[in-house]
């Protein structure tokens, strides 16, 4: 049992299982200045432009059951005004912070020890062989 309690306390306190915490605290927070941005912000400038803040008046009566496909429609231009708001905005830390020229992403195959290594490496780092990187 005090085994099992040392474990835990380990695991519970290593530096990753903090660090996703603070990431998901500060990821939850990031969420809602994003919904704020889209849903006070940019939705209302579209209503300014169409005329309408959303669309879910907009109801088809079929044999007497109704289809709203009209809040589906404003769930969906939320959703794609959403992602589009957050693309900008990573692309906008990405160049603030120069992530976006650290290097190429993935992995490949290496010539000689067949072990999975980063594209842009010139050094196996399993078999310390020379390799040729990958410039895209």
């Amino acid at each position: 049992m005090r085994t099992l309690l040392t474990n835990f306390r380990n695991f519970a306190f290593s530096g990753s299982l903090i660090d996703l915490a603070v990431g998901l605290a500060i990821g939850a927070a990031f969420a809602t200045v994003v919904e704020s941005l889209v849903g006070d912000v940019i939705l209302p400038l579209v209503a300014a432009i169409f005329g309408e803040p959303n669309f879910d008046a907009l109801v088809l009566t079929v044999n007497g059951a109704e289809i709203r496909y009209g809040s589906f429609l404003t769930a969906l231009v939320s959703f794609l005004l959403l992602a589009l708001t957050i693309m900008f905005l990573v692309q906008a830390v990405r160049r603030a912070t120069g992530r976006e020229t650290a290097g190429a992403q993935g992995s490949r195959e290496c010539d000689h020890c067949k072990s999975f290594i980063p594209v842009d490496a010139t050094v196996c780092m399993f078999c310390t062989r020379d390799v040729d990187p990958i410039i895209t």
